[in-house]
């Protein structure tokens, strides 16, 4: 039974067929997506970290689903995600996981273009990303993205993983999206994960910004700085529900350290001014 985005039984997935996607920031790994139809709509599914040999080595999946309950307590508009036990086929073997499910967020009459695309054809001589998400309105939303990517440590906001939404001469910006390359997605074992500094700055992507999320955050205009709802401890047990047995103990402690550590620092950051 599906509770608050995870399945955890095992259910038959060998239909659905693979492609292969190479990681987009630079971090070597193969992260292979499907998608089928359903009832005239589409769902998009994603599989963590795959090896050829051992199987799926990451839990990029997982960390879908941490932020997406992370943004829904704190009111950020995202993409819903589930998370469901899943027994996959890839080029003929059989592999029991964990895979993301998303269902299409396009609205009917509604076309999708990549940022980055869109900038390319719509941008002004000499005009910045920043001062054209400004021009298009959408400077808010730019910040929102700054703030989110920090508390999770996303390392991939680049043009293509931020999509913009026409229909006729309307757009608007599609909810935010992807989120498997945060947290402790470089992190194989345990004492990675221990070892990691809450408040490492990676090296990251993001089209708007800098490769520095702290530099992102910190470029937000006080007056402008999104105000987030309130994090409590109590919230541990809803964002990490019917997790414990898919993440260490390891992980789940040190991704709320990283969570709780981040929050704090930007509340700090938002009531300077």
């Amino acid at each position: 039974m599906m509770s608050h985005g995870v399945d955890p039984r095992l259910s038959d997935y060998r239909y659905l067929k693979w492609s292969h996607r190479r990681n987009s920031s630079g971090t070597v790994g193969t992260f292979l997506k499907a998608y089928e139809e359903r009832y005239g709509k589409k769902i998009y599914y994603k599989m963590s970290d795959f090896d050829y040999e051992r199987g799926v080595i990451g839990h990029e999946c997982i960390n879908e689903i941490i932020a997406d309950r992370l943004f829904y307590l704190l009111g950020i508009d995202h993409l819903n995600y589930r998370l469901l036990h899943a027994k996959v086929e890839v080029d003929g073997k059989e592999f029991e996981t964990w895979i993301s499910a998303s269902d299409d967020f396009k609205r009917p009459g509604e076309s999708k273009i990549a940022l980055d695309d869109f900038y390319d054809l719509f941008k002004r001589e000499n005009e910045t990303r920043m001062q054209f998400m400004k021009r298009m309105g959408w400077e808010g939303l730019s910040y929102l993205m700054y703030v989110a990517d920090f508390l999770i440590i996303n390392r991939d906001r680049h043009g293509a993983n931020i999509e913009v939404l026409k229909d006729g001469e309307s757009y608007r910006m599609a909810p935010l999206f992807d989120h498997g390359l945060s947290f402790l997605f470089s992190c194989k074992s345990d004492e990675e994960a221990e070892r990691f500094d809450p408040m490492r700055d990676v090296p990251v992507q993001s089209f708007t910004g800098s490769r520095s999320l702290f530099e992102n955050v910190k470029s937000i205009p006080v007056e402008k700085l999104p105000r987030l709802r309130r994090l409590e401890e109590d919230d541990r047990s809803i964002i990490f529900e019917n997790l414990d047995k898919i993440l260490s103990p390891s992980f789940l402690d040190k991704i709320w350290e990283i969570i709780m550590k981040r929050w704090q620092y930007y509340e700090n950051l938002r009531h300077q001014g």
